[in-house]
């Protein structure tokens, strides 16, 4: 969530800033909720203070007139304290709904103004008719999703094959990459509850967006960012113990998957997906550096592996609800001609960790302050596979995989 007292003090900029984000957000509703709130904060507390007030009367005497104002304040307490529960659950509803606040220098508008900031390699070129992902994994049988759909439905992969140690291979290599960048390996759960999704962002906001264990009251994670969001809820940390690193490797679960056409079937566009995360929490000061350095260690992965990418600074309204700034490391996938993301690098500043009262202490005796955090995809596996698939496909439809990626099969 956003800092309450930033939206008291300069509602004006934060209207501006959250507009470039999300036009249609109501911020003149929200503010006056919260002058409402604070209204009726100061009632409730004025009617328990004259209660108490009375009751120290009373200690000398109970007379009839003070009997009937003792009833008629515990009336009009009770009356206020409703009115006080019930405007907080409305001012709480709008204001989980509230995006991050993008920092100034993003671009205003949507996905047409994001702006590339980087190009790696060219454009692999072929001198045959090349195949998309779908036919190779066909002649080479690295998939059976028609096994996958009698199994459970449609948008979720069964791997079968060389693609099996093409998926492990890849994590293997993204964890040990990743462990040179100075990242902790770390296995979350993949059930959590409502209060962790609603620490990350994903709750209220995107509830239909993800799966269900309704008898369990515990949800499956869309990205394992949800749990590690969560590590140091409620917590107080020192200096000495940021940065906090962690990298992950688990299956997500996202319900988004839907008609997208049919350049998004197979790989591109699935309901559960294999994927390596970084997560970082660090010192305000320094986030910005941090999400350069996720980049980093996210794009070296697709330079070890041969593959061409771009890199896009997200405009506003393309940046995800809880991210103040986004890159995209988009790779080239010759069989859908066009490039895809494998990665979103983001800082959430200080959105996750006032959702989690995650803060930290400077130094003994200084006053706590909340954390940054930040998120990256290191990276998502299917849509690499089929980037491999594509650029190293050979006339005959085999796949010859780069040497960096054989090292690591078994």
């Amino acid at each position: 969530m956003i800092d309450k007292a930033l939206l008291r003090q300069s509602p004006d900029l934060v209207e501006k800033q959250i507009h470039k984000k999300d036009p249609e957000f109501p911020v003149q509703k929200l503010l006056s909720l919260d002058a409402q709130l604070r209204i009726l904060v100061s009632d409730v507390e004025a009617l328990r203070q004259k209660k108490n007030d009375l009751a120290t009367q009373a200690k000398s005497g109970v007379t009839d007139q003070l009997r009937e104002q003792s009833i008629e304040v515990g009336k009009s307490l009770k009356t206020k304290e409703a009115e006080l529960d019930e405007a907080q659950k409305v001012f709480d509803e709008l204001f989980l709904a509230c995006p991050n606040l993008p920092v100034e220098d993003l671009p205003e508008g949507g996905k047409e103004a994001n702006k590339v900031v980087k190009v790696h390699g060219t454009k692999p070129e072929f001198a045959f008719p090349i195949k998309n992902h779908l036919e190779l994994g066909q002649q080479n049988k690295w998939f059976n999703f028609d096994a996958a759909v009698t199994m459970t439905g449609s948008g979720f992969p069964f791997y079968q094959k060389d693609a099996v140690k093409v998926i492990y291979a890849l994590a293997m290599l993204m964890l040990k990459n990743n462990a040179k960048h100075g990242f902790e390996a770390v296995i979350p759960p993949a059930l959590v509850n409502e209060q962790t999704l609603t620490v990350s962002g994903n709750f209220p906001k995107f509830k239909e967006e993800v799966f269900a264990v309704p008898g369990d009251g515990l949800y499956l994670i869309p990205t394992s960012e949800v749990a590690l969001a969560n590590i140091y809820r409620d917590s107080i940390l020192e200096a000495d113990q940021l940065p906090v690193n962690l990298t992950s490797w688990t299956s997500c679960f996202r319900r988004e998957a839907g008609n997208y056409g049919k350049m998004e079937r197979g790989l591109i566009r699935i309901h559960q997906f294999e994927k390596v995360e970084l997560f970082s929490i660090c010192e305000p000061e320094k986030s910005m550096q941090e999400l350069d350095r996720m980049v980093a260690c996210a794009e070296s992965i697709l330079q070890q592996l041969g593959l061409h990418y771009q890199i896009s600074l997200l405009a506003a309204q393309d940046c995800s609800f809880q991210s103040a700034k986004t890159f995209d490391i988009e790779v080239w996938l010759p069989g859908q001609n066009r490039y895809y993301e494998v990665s979103s690098a983001s800082n959430c500043t200080d959105f996750q960790a006032r959702r989690g009262k995650i803060r930290y202490r400077s130094a003994q005796g200084e006053k706590t302050q909340f954390v940054h955090t930040l998120n990256a995809s290191s990276l998502a596996l299917p849509r690499l596979m089929v980037a491999l698939m594509e650029t190293y496909q050979q006339a005959d439809g085999t796949i010859e995989l780069p040497e960096a990626l054989k090292r690591e099969m078994f």
